[in-house]
């Protein structure tokens, strides 16, 4: 169930904007990383318990398309979800809606690395695989 869509609502505050009133382009990089947490903790886990374990996964690439506006006060719906995971990697793929069009503002990805404490990649263990693949309608959303 790796492929199952968590869904994060955000409100565009005022210093998220740029003069012209419209979302600053780098602040969709900080909406995905706050809907990848929400992503974890609909499966039950969260970045900080794969960090007590002694992982991490950074990113390494990341692509974001604009193709509608963001202004100031408006809610967003942003849609996360895993769409490919390899031996030590995973890509997270986002759309972002703008609630008050209805239409589809900002699509993009982000692959990360599962790193140790040595901060070299290494092969995904079956522990944070299963936190990785779980369906979050069998886990309770952790706060």
């Amino acid at each position: 169930m790796a492929h199952a869509v968590t869904e994060e609502r955000i409100r565009v505050r005022y210093g998220e904007t740029d003069q012209m009133g419209h979302a600053y382009y780098a602040n969709y990089l900080y909406w995905f990383e706050q809907a990848r947490g929400a992503w974890c903790r609909a499966r039950g886990w969260s970045y900080k318990h794969m960090e007590e374990k002694g992982y991490k996964i950074p990113v390494v690439e990341a692509h974001v398309e604009y193709k509608g506006e963001v202004l100031y006060d408006d809610v967003i719906v942003v849609k996360v979800w895993s769409s490919e995971m390899r031996r030590a990697s995973i890509r997270f793929d986002y759309e972002i809606i703008n609630t008050s069009t209805g239409k589809v503002a900002t699509k993009g990805y982000t692959w990360h690395v599962l790193i140790g404490t040595n901060r070299k990649a290494v092969t995904m263990p079956p522990e944070i695989k299963d936190w990785l693949t779980r369906d979050p309608s069998q886990y309770e959303t952790v706060e």
